[in-house]
């Protein structure tokens, strides 16, 4: 593929001899006319409104600078062109929560001749993330239950309530409650939120509610089958502090690390 012109002449074998005044010394240029290969290890990082997609840096020393491509058909595409960049990374803001993208990269040397699209299947689906501090529900209730979809706190009984924090007096312990027809698992400890990429297809809670554990992380699949995780990272008198992200894609079980990206602000 070539990216915008095709040189003119066929160089694939050719020198331009340049002799300097009298003198016997000879310079000469060499034109490839090669392609760059194709761009490997293409990987996205999901974010809330944004897409961060990065991949290897090209062994071909004449590589300028990288064209991105998105669908949002497949991975056949059809691909239209998004952008170039001369770094091994870029930051898709124009897209949806909720929507799928799938994206090829492609090389450009000097002479603006353009690789092959890469060939990783990448795709993601951006979705919201935040914050929320829940309170005990035999004290707060109207602040302790949330709805992910809504991205809001509300009344633990609420019927859009996907879950509510209880604090359990004689054990002095804090639990998180599922309400009616979302499922709910402690997926154990990490250091972030961003290390759990995937809902796991097992291990969903039979009592309908977990411990509160701080730095455990925890999944959800709600009644109208979404998928989200939180994570405890702050726990007080009668409250805890969540990390959350939520995939408004129903049925879509990514919830990819999140990347903090300092261009973003």
């Amino acid at each position: 593929m070539i990216k915008k012109t095709l040189l003119t002449s066929a160089l694939l074998a050719s020198a331009i001899l340049l002799l300097s005044g009298c003198t016997d010394k000879k310079t000469i240029i060499v034109y490839d006319n090669l392609e760059p290969s194709a761009p490997r290890g293409v990987n996205s990082y999901t974010g809330d409104g944004y897409v961060l997609l990065t991949w290897f840096s090209n062994p071909e020393p004449d590589v300028v600078g990288y064209d991105v491509y998105r669908s949002t058909i497949n991975c056949n595409g059809p691909y239209s062109y998004l952008a170039s960049t001369t770094d091994t990374n870029f930051v898709d803001y124009n897209v949806s929560n909720g929507t799928t993208y799938y994206y090829a990269i492609a090389a450009y040397d000097q002479d603006d001749l353009q690789s092959a699209l890469s060939y990783e299947c990448i795709h993601d689906t951006p979705r919201p993330e935040g914050v929320v501090v829940l309170y005990d529900f035999n004290t707060f209730p109207n602040d302790a239950g949330f709805d992910f979809s809504a991205e809001a706190r509300v009344p633990w009984n609420s019927v859009n309530s996907d879950i509510y924090l209880e604090y359990y007096v004689p054990n002095q312990t804090f639990y998180i409650n599922a309400n009616a027809g979302t499922d709910i698992q402690d997926y154990g400890y990490a250091d972030t939120l961003a290390d759990v990429g995937w809902a796991p297809t097992q291990g969903w809670s039979d009592l309908g509610y977990v411990e509160v554990v701080l730095g455990h992380v925890y999944i959800i699949n709600t009644w109208d089958n979404h998928f989200a995780k939180f994570r405890a990272n702050q726990i007080g008198p009668n409250w805890v502090r969540l990390e959350w992200a939520y995939q408004v894609d129903p049925g879509n079980p990514e919830l990819k690390p999140v990347v903090q990206d300092s261009t973003k602000n």
